[in-house]
């Protein structure tokens, strides 16, 4: 939804890949099913602004003119519009381990730029008029996959490949989207350090904007501005959390840096002040097998980096992760705990605060995708009430 109160043109919404469903029949479902009980709470009287998850194989499905038009009716029909799409997961993301085969396939592989095409050209289709669109995507790949020179031109190239997408459909459609890549914990971008370094040490180099120069018809200087305008940083602050991040500096950060902020998701995860044995039983009960949960352990000045909360609990066991701990886990953004462990609540708190004075961003997105995997006593009714709960807790937050 449109908030009025912010100045400039900002929308609030959800992410819709906390519901289940890898075709396009069953995402128009999941909308059925959900957006009017939400909308009936937290947008009676204007549009509901919706943040879609899109699948690989749906992508392909909806991009077509009829699967088009009948998406814009069943979009009418909800009272709700997308400005913004998650194009991170190409595969099934509930109910099957995806643990770090989420990234895949990554930024090397060119079926990432097919799959982001897809996603952009549903997204010049449904977009209303006068508003911006934002498309979320991996962070590059998976650390471990993208440390080679090779991997890095690779990406670089592929980006590229997929910002000039997006210009040609801006020619096309006068709809312009922005890709916008996601930080996460152990990911070839994690940091806003490294998410800095790689638009200026790589993206930004000559001879990779000659080459977007050389496919849009437009000079180097003209091909920065073009880069810069289609190509950004969705900022999860959730991860930045783990990675003990000043969430409003990096944000400042960014854009001081002149990277576009297409999106920032608002969301909170799994924080420990201090571990002790006793927590561990607690703490293994959000080891859901699905998803990763890679937890970062600060003690006094050093970090140290684990894939995935099993690896973390072993090194505990072994006296080497001992201090505070900050798990990627998606939690519920209203709970300040969770029982015996509490969350980076505070830091969504703080974030929503500086945005109500500076917005940052036009688009921000709820997503709590985890509500399937959580424990029973987080849960505090149904998934459509809780989504509703928190859309709201962000909206009180940001306009009061």
């Amino acid at each position: 939804m449109k908030l009025n109160q912010l100045s400039g043109d900002v929308h609030l919404t959800y992410c819709t890949n906390i519901h289940a469903g890898q075709s396009w029949q069953d995402i128009r479902a999941s909308l059925d099913e959900h957006v009017p009980a939400i909308k009936s709470t937290v947008a009676q009287s204007q549009p509901m602004g919706v943040g879609l998850r899109l699948s690989g194989e749906a992508a392909a499905v909806a991009r077509q003119p009829q699967a088009l038009d009948s998406f814009r009716d069943q979009l009418l029909a909800l009272g709700a519009y997308v400005f913004t799409i998650n194009a991170f997961p190409f595969g099934p993301f509930h109910g099957v381990r995806v643990k770090e085969d989420v990234y895949l396939p990554d930024w090397r592989d060119r079926e990432r730029v097919a799959f982001t095409a897809n996603s952009a050209a549903v997204l010049a289709g449904i977009l209303p008029d006068g508003i911006e669109g934002s498309i979320s995507t991996v962070p590059g790949a998976f650390k471990p996959n993208g440390r080679s020179s090779e991997a890095v031109a690779a990406m670089a190239r592929n980006l590229i490949l997929a910002v000039a997408d997006l210009v040609d459909l801006k020619r096309c459609t006068g709809k312009h989207i922005a890709l916008a890549l996601e930080p996460e914990p152990c990911c070839f971008l994690e940091t806003t350090d490294e998410s800095i370094a790689f638009f200026e040490g790589t993206l930004l180099k000559p001879e990779t904007l000659d080459m977007l120069g050389g496919i849009t018809g437009v000079d180097r200087r003209e091909a920065e501005v073009l880069l810069r305008r289609h190509l950004g940083v969705c900022y999860d602050v959730c991860h930045g959390s783990v990675e003990y991040e000043d969430i409003v500096a990096a944000l400042d950060r960014l854009l001081a840096a002149g990277i576009a902020i297409p999106k920032i998701q608002l969301s909170a995860a799994m924080r420990i002040p201090a571990m002790t044995k006793s927590l561990i039983n607690a703490v293994m009960q959000y080891n859901d097998g699905v998803y990763l949960h890679q937890s970062i352990i600060r003690l006094g000045d050093n970090l140290s980096r684990h894939v995935d909360l099993p690896d973390a609990v072993t090194a505990f066991a072994e006296g080497q992760a001992d201090g505070e701990w900050r798990i990627h886990c998606h939690v519920p953004v209203f709970l300040a705990d969770l029982g015996e462990i509490s969350s980076t609540r505070s830091d969504l708190v703080a974030t929503l605060a500086a945005l109500r004075q500076r917005t940052r961003s036009s688009h921000l997105e709820v997503e709590t995708y985890t509500w399937d995997v959580l424990p029973n006593n987080v849960r505090t009714g149904s998934k459509s009430a809780d989504i509703a709960r928190e859309i709201e807790f962000c909206r009180q937050e940001l306009v009061g």
